[in-house]
């Protein structure tokens, strides 16, 4: 497999100096069970390092840009910064699924599934910046792909508010009720384990959510039955 990363790097606007960081971190775990002799390992230590590396930036930018806000608002908007939507979202952006080596299986992912593997990728590929170019040439790229093109429409639509929190300050305004949640699923192994819950109205169920704990899925749970219902 000759995986060319020069279209990649001409979007981002760097070019590797070693390119098998940049193929570390577009390769999933799963294209090493059908590929063994790839060459390269799976990019979730490069992950692991990039969520680290985009936290501190992104924690950075924000300091010096909010002077006045209080801590908690600033983690809020560092969080809907740095969340898998956000990430994959920046992910397509760069077309970033082109590159990413997947199983056969994992390709045919598609909705959340896939957004979450490209978020993955996304912050593997930080981190794979930062030990070819050092912190103050990824922070570059940090600021210019995924803060300016999305703190504005963050501060503006207040997508940086917790959804459970806003759900329940318009329901009990609105209703006069407060929404409870309900597990209504769950499957797949324990290190993996999805569930998906339900939020209520009065004992109405009005939107279900999926995510990879219980919190996540009553966070997307509150999230559509803000768009339904409000």
């Amino acid at each position: 497999m000759i995986l060319d990363t020069t279209p990649l790097e001409q979007k981002l606007a760097i070019k590797f100096k070693n390119k098998n960081f940049l193929k570390e971190a577009l390769t999933h775990r799963s294209y090493l069970n059908e590929n063994p002799s790839w060459g390269l390992p799976h990019n979730e230590r490069l992950e692991f390092l990039g969520d680290a590396v985009l936290e501190l930036a992104v924690t950075e930018n924000l300091f010096k840009k909010f002077p006045d806000y209080p801590e908690g608002q600033l983690t809020s908007l560092r969080a809907a910064l740095v969340n898998y939507q956000t990430m994959a979202k920046v992910a397509k952006s760069i077309e970033l699924e082109n590159f990413i080596l997947l199983s056969k299986g994992e390709a045919k992912d598609a909705g959340r599934a896939r957004d979450v593997i490209l978020a993955n990728a996304m912050e593997a590929v930080i981190g794979a910046i930062y030990l070819d170019a050092g912190y103050s040439e990824v922070r570059k790229i940090i600021e210019r792909f995924i803060i300016e093109p999305n703190l504005n429409q963050i501060i503006e639509s207040e997508l940086y508010k917790d959804p459970k929190s806003r759900l329940q300050e318009i329901v009990q305004e609105k209703l006069k009720l407060t929404p409870t949640y309900q597990l209504l699923e769950e499957w797949g192994p324990d290190h993996k384990k999805i569930f998906k819950m339900g939020v209520y109205f009065n004992g109405k169920l009005i939107a279900q959510g999926e995510g990879y704990s219980k919190q996540e899925a009553e966070v997307e749970a509150a999230k559509k039955a803000l768009k339904d219902f409000v």
